[in-house]
């Protein structure tokens, strides 16, 4: 049984241009594995205080540029953005902000209290605030679903 190969059937590999084709499935299954890395780091990533904040029905307020933070948990420790200082630093802190801000556009000032604090400690820091001039101030809550 003799196979009839024709002659330009034997040199099919020889004469015919390489393959241009790429591969993409090495590269989908890096960018799947990336993919969910960042979907499984990106919470964690979240900075920030943790504040058991109250709820309020009150609407988010629109905002120009990044509002300075300021935090206090549950031990009632205080917070300017992430750094954590007590209040005389505080209060320096606060006339740096002041000094540096436009006269037009205040900054705008957002207070996170954790609700099991004391409210004089909330006051004390508001206190400190006003006295920089810092007078636009946001008490930060939670959404509430809740209607009365």
């Amino acid at each position: 049984m003799a196979m009839n190969l024709s002659p330009g059937h034997r040199r099919r590999n020889h004469g015919r241009a390489p393959m241009s084709e790429i591969n993409v499935t090495p590269f989908v299954d890096v960018m799947l594995v990336l993919l969910i890395i960042f979907m499984v780091t990106a919470p964690l990533l979240v900075t920030g205080v943790p504040v058991d904040l109250p709820e309020s029905r009150a609407n988010a307020l629109e905002q120009d540029q990044e509002p300075v933070q300021i935090s206090i948990n549950q031990q009632g420790q205080i917070y300017l953005d992430d750094e954590e200082m007590d209040r005389d630093v505080l209060a320096m802190r606060l006339n740096e902000i002041a000094a540096n801000q436009d006269a037009g556009d205040p900054r705008q000032i957002m207070l996170r209290g954790d609700k099991t604090l004391d409210y004089g400690l909330i006051m004390a820091v508001m206190g400190e605030l006003n006295r920089a001039g810092l007078n636009r101030v946001s008490l930060v809550t939670t959404g509430s679903s809740e209607s009365n």
